[in-house]
């Protein structure tokens, strides 16, 4: 677990996710950058209504937020192979090693000291593969290290319900990649 005097770098998958842990995290006087880098999202418009509903809830929160490429054409070449596997198989692992190895490494050249990502908040994720993908991100990268916290605990699962509905946030019906949409 971080020093609440170190700052963290959160890779976000949408503001749904977010927004019940960037509020623990501030609550707790955590420093938070926000990093929406998720290649994986198709198609181009859920990528977009994603994307602006994080950086509109960033803005009214005045946390900084760092843009990455959306580059889906990246992210089907990292996942070949793994098109027929099911959800929370091996091309799960791969996209969630895509996206912390992302996000360790604009930590290490931001010095942030530690990552973690909204992925761990999903019931619809294996926690093991995050931890895994997170705990090899860091690993390739020097200064950083991969927070494990369970996001599911602690409340956060109803305050993310309370949020959606205060902030009117666009909630999504599938992880993001096409092959999940179904």
């Amino acid at each position: 677990m971080p020093s609440n005097d170190n700052p963290i770098l959160l890779h976000c998958c949408c503001a749904p996710c977010a927004a019940p842990i960037i509020e623990w995290l501030l609550q707790n006087h955590y420093k938070v950058t926000l990093y929406f880098y998720n290649p994986n999202i198709y198609p181009e418009q859920e990528y977009l209504v994603r994307k602006n509903e994080l950086l509109r809830y960033a803005d009214e929160l005045g946390l900084p937020i760092i843009d990455d490429d959306h580059r889906h054409d990246k992210w089907l070449q990292c996942v070949a192979g793994l098109e027929q596997e099911k959800e929370r198989g091996g091309r799960c692992l791969q996209c969630f090693k895509m996206r912390l190895l992302a996000t360790a490494q604009l930590a290490e050249r931001m010095q942030i000291p530690v990552i973690a990502t909204t992925l761990a908040s999903s019931r619809w994720k294996s926690l093991t593969q995050i931890e895994e993908a997170g705990n090899w991100a860091v690993k390739q990268v020097n200064g950083v290290d991969f927070w494990t916290k369970n996001w599911r605990k602690d409340g956060l699962q109803e305050r993310r319900r309370i949020l959606l509905a205060e902030n009117n946030f666009y909630n999504q019906q599938y992880c993001g990649c096409e092959y999940s949409i179904k």
